[in-house]
């Protein structure tokens, strides 16, 4: 019986993001997308895990010095649920309903 190819897995170093643009831009070159361009906001995002702008999933996401983008990353924001967490929750929460496997490092 063969074996699934193994997703892709790009990585995002965490000691670049000081702030929201510099996350977005990290993020479009850690997985390559063309131009750099992989969503500037949370709505964008989750339209380019959709297709058409880069890598679709399923892929791996590894987040290196996770924590120090969560430090960066606080400004609150409601989600579609209606609960209010911090700008890095909700990236996570995006990347992983859209079917991104995230790892924290």
């Amino acid at each position: 019986m063969p074996t699934a190819p193994k997703p892709p897995e790009y990585v995002l170093h965490g000691e670049r993001v000081a702030d929201e643009p510099s996350f977005w831009a990290e993020l479009g070159r850690a997985v390559q997308a063309p131009d750099g361009y992989y969503g500037r906001n949370l709505d964008a995002l989750a339209d380019c895990l959709r297709g058409g702008f880069g890598p679709e999933p399923p892929f791996v996401l590894v987040w290196q010095r996770a924590m120090v983008s969560a430090q960066a990353l606080t400004r609150r924001v409601t989600g579609p649920d209606e609960e209010e967490r911090s700008y890095f929750d909700a990236l996570l929460d995006v990347l992983r309903q859209g079917g991104v496997t995230v790892r924290l490092r």
